[in-house]
């Protein structure tokens, strides 16, 4: 059994959703592990991962809207707004679709279906950097 570890960053531009399924393959073709898992792990509060469709773009509009009716921004009932009206909403809404994912790795990729995408969603209006941990197990 082989183990490998990589972390890569990605620049975000503000909220919605970044595709890194190309990015996880192309580190993916460089590990020892060719059938196994990778775990996924985000390193931020702010901002998350997703498998989600790949094929129609209407699918994150929809996703947007019913998290800003879940998580509205500048709610006033909110406490934590230190960095402004989407602090708080971005700390839910990465609790709502979460910071990780494990996935089946097959012939040295990740094994995603027909339609689906691995997402990095950040809820943030502003561009950041986030981080990556893939962690990959298998042989």
């Amino acid at each position: 059994m082989a183990i490998d570890q990589f972390s890569l960053q990605f620049e975000t531009s503000g909220r919605g959703a970044l595709d890194i399924s190309n990015s996880i393959n192309s580190r993916l073709l460089d590990s020892r592990v060719k059938s196994g898992v990778a775990h996924i792990f985000l390193q931020h509060t702010s901002a998350s991962m997703m498998l989600c469709e790949n094929a129609d773009p209407t699918v994150l509009v929809d996703l947007e809207m019913i998290l800003a009716n879940i998580a509205p921004d500048g709610d006033p009932r909110y406490q934590h707004d230190y960095e402004g009206d989407d602090d708080m909403p971005a700390h839910i809404r990465s609790i709502l679709t979460s910071n990780d994912v494990s996935l089946p790795i097959t012939d040295g990729h990740l094994n995603l279906g027909t339609w689906q995408g691995l997402f990095l969603y950040e809820h943030r209006y502003r561009p950041h950097r986030r981080n990556v941990v893939v962690t990959v197990i298998g042989e």
